[in-house]
């Protein structure tokens, strides 16, 4: 028989998924009867972008919903084939719309997967709902089978191995899955050595989204990541996490000191964040200029990248 599989989410970059051919062989005698295998490993067909940069709307199908947290899904959408990836690269993001039956216009907003760029057939997204928000409500709402527009990808930092030698990342809330898509990439390639620096600002504990992943890297990579948590409502006694927001002193503290050595700061959050931490972007083109605690701590433009 043939039977055809695709590896796993972050494996593909190892080792291709394949085609297995097994021929079994039954060669009998008298009572005596043998049964020989043979395999041969035969690679897939290329994989075939889903999102091209075309600026075509692309509907994709909900196949899987789960819930992570009182108001957080992982919603897993159906590319158009098994030999589909979603096209995105390091690092960028995609955008989503909805236009619903009594909106003027439709509403459009963008989302960073979190399955690996060569997860071939499926991409997943990670939903938090927000009061008031009309996409990720949509979103909340919808059932398996319900079809949802993509386009793509939108190009934000383009990555290399070894581009810095250590990256700090500050995100809140759901602005972690731009951070993790960098995360990802950095420690499933074996040729990059980048020292990794996470700073996860969230509400409450049940707030902290991928907090698995981010732990099972810790301890993986205890001497190039490290994950520092800032809740606003920490649980007492909880050594692992500070109580307050993202502040001044702990930055100076955990950060690459500024000007030196080829070091870089992702900033990725709600606006407040931006705008006491880094300075808000004046568009999705224009970095605008450094502000806030890294400006204090001597940080300069160069040095800073806003998602």
């Amino acid at each position: 028989g043939i039977r055809r599989y695709a590896t796993p989410a972050g494996e593909e970059k190892k080792s291709s998924s394949t085609l297995l051919y097994t021929l079994v062989a039954l060669a009998g005698a008298g009572a005596g009867a043998g049964y020989y295998f043979y395999t041969a490993e035969i690679p897939l067909p290329p994989a075939i972008p889903t999102l091209t940069g075309d600026g075509k709307w692309v509907d994709l199908k909900l196949a899987k919903i789960e819930q992570i947290s009182p108001n957080t899904k992982r919603l897993r959408f159906e590319l158009p084939s098994e030999d589909h990836i979603s096209g995105l690269k390091i690092a960028s993001a995609l955008l989503t719309k909805y236009k619903g039956p009594k909106d003027e216009k439709p509403t459009i907003r963008p989302y960073t997967p979190v399955s690996d760029e060569n997860q071939r057939g499926y991409m997943d997204l990670i939903v938090k709902k927000y009061e008031g928000g009309p996409m990720s409500t949509h979103m909340h709402d919808m059932n398996v089978d319900q079809m949802l527009a993509f386009k793509g990808p939108l190009p934000k930092y383009e990555w290399a191995p070894n581009k810095h030698e250590h990256i700090a990342l500050i995100a809140g809330g759901t602005g972690i899955t731009p951070m993790y898509q960098l995360i990802r990439a950095i420690f499933s390639n074996p040729e990059d050595k980048t020292k990794v620096t996470l700073v996860f600002g969230n509400v409450t504990e049940d707030d902290i989204l991928l907090k698995q992943e981010l732990a099972h890297l810790e301890n993986t990579y205890p001497q190039r990541f490290k994950a520092f948590y800032v809740l606003d409502n920490a649980p007492k006694d909880a050594g692992w996490a500070t109580q307050g927001r993202v502040t001044k002193e702990l930055l100076k503290t955990v950060l690459p000191e500024p000007g030196k050595g080829n070091n870089k700061i992702f900033v990725c959050g709600p606006p407040g964040m931006y705008k006491a931490i880094s300075g808000t972007k004046k568009s999705p083109s224009d970095q605008g200029e450094i502000a806030g605690i890294l400006k204090e701590l001597g940080y300069t433009k160069e040095e800073v990248y806003k998602f």
